[in-house]
């Protein structure tokens, strides 16, 4: 029962979330068709657990009654004979309904204890999952050059992603990570962040592996801007200043909405930076929540920023606004960029190809238009006219 309420919820979940897809797509009956199998389901188990319990119930009941009638009927003889008082025969009925009860109740904890079980499963299995490991000693200085030496991570299912990495990010400048889909650069981004750990190789910056920092003080030097900007529901106030553990001034937030652009658009909002977002950000257009995303990375003036195709949802005024926050955001910061267009990286300072999970090329993007064949056929697709001076 409590397995079949987790699926439907979750297909509720889904359907609810996505409606536009689902109206847009046509699927109202599939989607229909699938929420009336979950409702039946339940309904059947429902229906299942109804009759055991109206056939338990009695059956107790006669049990308890049958036993009562026995017990009657041969304390009587053995009163009438002799061999039994009546206040002996009082007291033992009275000691069988005080052990009879606490026997219903019992048989009654094994049902709810087993629809707790289930209940309680999943979330059991996730406590007993293993925590993220973390070390003692907080990061000290952060304006060094990042090193990736042997590289090498898998998932769970045995294929392996990145292969033999190595190569340096350094400090104060932008490095650039391109290269086809599926080839490794966002799972980069989250060995980086430390969401994963490499089954061979090592990240390491200024000589120590990024491992043996603890993972508060390495995640608040990292500024993360991602494709998909996310929004947790609230004010926009609550999303620029999440996961900052200090009061900010009204001054510290007109002033990091500025630098991103963003203030515009918020003063005309109804209720400016009090103004609630919707779910995931829904009341909000792409260009608006990038430029949130961009306002949170300025306020936590993280010394790291790595922005992973920042650029690529929006329309080409809204890119112009956001690429310009960027710029300014990664002025003597060390960054660190997955893109797919390559206009928004010709200018780096090293541009690494992926290819397969594997560096096929490294250098500025005059070095590798013209010693690297995909990365030149790259260029002239999206570029069409390639400078090179």
């Amino acid at each position: 029962m409590q397995d079949e309420t987790a699926s439907f919820t979750a297909v509720l979940q889904q359907v609810l979330t996505e409606i536009r897809l689902v109206k847009a797509s046509n699927a109202e009956a599939l989607e229909y068709q699938n929420g009336k199998k979950g409702i039946q389901k339940l309904f059947q188990f429902g229906l299942k657990e109804a009759k055991i319990q109206a056939l338990i119930a009695p059956l107790m009941s006669f049990v308890m009654m049958a036993l009562l009638v026995l017990i009657l009927g041969y304390g009587g003889m053995r009163v009438s004979s002799g061999a039994l008082t009546a206040g002996a025969l009082v007291a033992f009925i009275m000691y069988l309904f005080q052990i009879i009860m606490p026997m219903a109740q019992l048989a009654s904890f094994f049902t709810q204890f087993q629809k707790a079980t289930g209940a309680t499963e999943r979330i059991i299995s996730i406590l007993d999952s293993v925590e993220e490991e973390d070390a003692k000693q907080p990061v000290q200085n952060m304006s060094q050059s990042i090193s990736v030496d042997h590289l090498n991570y898998s998932y769970n299912n045995g294929e392996q992603v990145l292969k033999d990495l190595s190569f340096n990010v350094e400090a104060g400048k932008v490095t650039a990570i391109v290269g086809p889909s599926g080839s490794g650069k966002t799972t980069l981004f989250s060995l980086f962040e430390r969401f994963y750990k490499p089954q061979q190789g090592s990240i390491s910056i200024g000589g120590k592996s990024i491992n043996d920092f603890t993972l508060h003080s390495w995640r608040s030097q990292i500024g993360y801007v991602s494709q998909e900007s996310p929004i947790v529901s609230g004010t926009i106030r609550d999303n620029i200043c999440y996961g900052i553990d200090r009061d900010i001034t009204d001054e510290e937030l007109t002033q990091v909405a500025k630098m991103a652009y963003a203030d515009q658009f918020i003063s005309e909002l109804p209720n400016g930076y009090d103004t609630e977002v919707g779910e995931r950000g829904m009341k909000l257009s792409g260009g608006q929540r990038q430029r949130i995303a961009i306002a949170r990375a300025f306020l936590r003036n993280p010394k790291i920023l790595m922005l992973d195709e920042a650029t690529s949802s929006l329309d080409s005024k809204s890119e112009k606004v956001v690429q310009q926050a960027l710029n300014d955001l990664m002025k003597g910061r060390t960054t660190i960029v997955i893109a797919h267009r390559l206009s928004t990286v010709i200018g780096s300072d090293q541009i690494i190809f992926l290819e397969k999970g594997k560096i096929t090329g490294s250098g500025t993007h005059k070095e590798l238009y013209n010693t690297h064949s995909l990365y030149r056929e790259f260029a002239q697709q999206q570029l069409h006219k390639v400078e090179l001076a």
